[in-house]
């Protein structure tokens, strides 16, 4: 299976599918032409797999999705703990410290939707809360699941590989990613690797001052579609 897009070169993005990510990763999101949810890795406690922050009054605080973990289990293998009514904890915070923010009714009612559902893993619930996200966005990057093609293990490789099947000759990578990746590799298969360098936005929050690094439902609550722009003007500023 390859992608084509009207003519252009393909863009690929990959990343693990965060819970409520932040601005940073729907940047990501957004800027490629197709997004690969890589959930076969190792999970990693206390990141931002399960949890992510969103805007108090008295600063921030995290929503946490508690989960069953043992080590090394990979993220499409973690069974979410649900002894606790995590689900309704998490409404209830987005309900008190967003109902006052002006796209909130609007926008209310998907979270409610998605938090009325079972979930039983965590990638499953992760890869919804972000294709909410995108369609509140009006994002329109195919958004695809690394468990339907057959790729390498190695970090590189299975990077490369994923390109290859997407018909993609850029790679969109995230900063850290100059640490680990062996870009000759990308080389020798033709694919040039772009570094995102995101730069943040900053808006008009329902509390002040402006925090960055909340997760993004909190520039859609307060922004609604418009939001994207932001980042879009946010991101030429930056060339």
């Amino acid at each position: 299976m390859t992608f084509s897009v009207k003519g252009r070169p393909v863009r690929v993005a990959i990343h693990q599918p965060q819970y409520l990510p932040w601005l940073g990763y729907l940047d990501k999101l957004e800027r490629a032409d197709v997004f690969v949810f890589l959930d076969t890795v190792q999970f990693k406690k206390n990141e931002w797999q399960n949890r992510n922050r969103i805007r108090t009054a008295q600063g921030w605080q995290y929503l946490t999705v508690p989960v069953l973990h043992e080590f090394p289990q990979r993220l499409d293998q973690v069974r979410i703990n649900n002894q606790t009514d995590w689900r309704r904890k998490h409404l209830t915070a987005l309900e008190t410290h967003y109902r006052k923010a002006p796209h909130y009714d609007r926008y209310a009612p998907a979270l409610r939707a998605l938090y009325s559902r079972d979930w039983e893993r965590l990638a499953p619930l992760n890869i919804e809360v972000i294709r909410v996200l995108t369609e509140a966005f009006g994002i329109t990057t195919e958004l695809v699941e690394v468990g339907r093609f057959t790729v390498r293990d190695d970090q590189t490789g299975r990077l490369v590989d994923l390109c290859r099947v997407l018909g993609a000759d850029r790679y969109l990578a995230g900063d850290g990613a100059r640490a680990y990746m062996n870009l000759t590799e990308f080389e020798a298969a033709g694919i040039t690797v772009e570094f995102q360098e995101f730069a943040h936005p900053e808006y008009a929050q329902v509390y002040e001052p402006f925090i960055a690094g909340m997760s993004a439902i909190d520039l859609l609550f307060n922004y609604g579609r418009d939001g994207i722009e932001l980042l879009r003007k946010s991101r030429r500023s930056r060339l």
